[in-house]
């Protein structure tokens, strides 16, 4: 079953075909089916970039599990390898070794929009839309429905230059879910955003999470981010990137960022963080 993800600049993406062989051989995998939809599954996975001399292993045998609706947060230092775990989950990149295995149909948002400039917010949802063969008048009232979803009702008309920085992502937030995915993968999508703007987003996203069963991998540099966020938090090491610890976030919802508890567990997270920055240093 080929699935579709939205790939840089908005391009859909062929998503290939279950048991994927990469080019390092049969023991590099990107497996259709996970176990109930919207699971995903990554065992002893290793990815490199080059060959020889030049080889840059950004992936360790990295294995992580991530069930059906969770919301799991990546944190580690630049260059660890976040951003490529969730190329391999959307099978936009393969492993060297390992297998990655995902189940249901895949979405994926980029820090930049990376929206059309040539068509409306609403052109730019029913682009997704298209592409999973939705005809003409439902494409146009689906994309009506999503806008309104993340509070851009009105705005449908308008082309990404007459929208802000916040109400780009909500297009982008929108023309991801329209994609009716099981598992969301979302690269720091609201990091070049001003803090209030972000805050916004955050109860946005939380409200749409709640309406619909979606599984999420969401990469941030922002711990306190992760936490006012997450079910979890998956700590990376430096590269290559490796699992070095997980954190549970109990904290009953809604949460605010400047919470006491979120700060709370935002700093053992920045210390665990830390300590293990230092070590890459040595």
């Amino acid at each position: 079953m080929v699935r579709q993800v939205m790939g840089t600049g908005g391009r859909p993406a062929a998503v290939g075909a279950a048991n994927v062989t990469g080019s390092a051989g049969p023991t590099a995998r990107v497996t259709g089916s996970a176990g109930p939809t919207g699971s995903v599954r990554l065992a002893g996975v290793s990815k490199v970039f080059g060959r020889g001399g030049s080889a840059v292993r950004a992936l360790d045998h990295i294995t992580l599990e991530v069930p059906p609706g969770e919301f799991t947060c990546l944190i580690g230092a630049s260059g660890c390898g976040k951003s490529t775990l969730l190329s391999l989950v959307a099978r936009l990149e393969q492993p060297t070794s390992g297998t990655a295995s995902v189940s249901g149909r895949v979405a994926i948002m980029f820090q930049e929009p990376a929206l059309f400039p040539w068509l409306t917010a609403a052109g730019n949802v029913e682009l997704a839309l298209r592409a999973r063969g939705v005809g003409r008048a439902e494409r146009r009232q689906r994309a009506g429905e999503l806008l309104e979803m993340v509070h851009l009702t009105g705005f449908g008309g308008k082309r990404p230059h007459e929208l802000s920085g916040g109400m780009r992502q909500r297009v982008a937030l929108a023309r991801a879910l329209a994609q009716d995915a099981d598992v969301l993968l979302m690269d720091e999508p609201f990091g070049a955003l001003d803090a209030m703007t972000r805050d916004l987003l955050h109860d946005e996203l939380d409200r749409v999470c709640a309406g619909r069963r979606l599984t999420i991998l969401f990469v941030t540099h922002n711990v306190r981010e992760a936490v006012r966020l997450g079910d979890r938090v998956v700590v990376l090491s430096s590269r290559p990137g490796r699992v070095v610890d997980q954190f549970d976030v109990p904290i009953e919802r809604p949460r605010r960022i400047d919470s006491a508890p979120v700060a709370e567990l935002a700093a053992r997270i920045t210390d665990r963080l830390r300590e293990e920055m230092s070590h890459a240093t040595r």
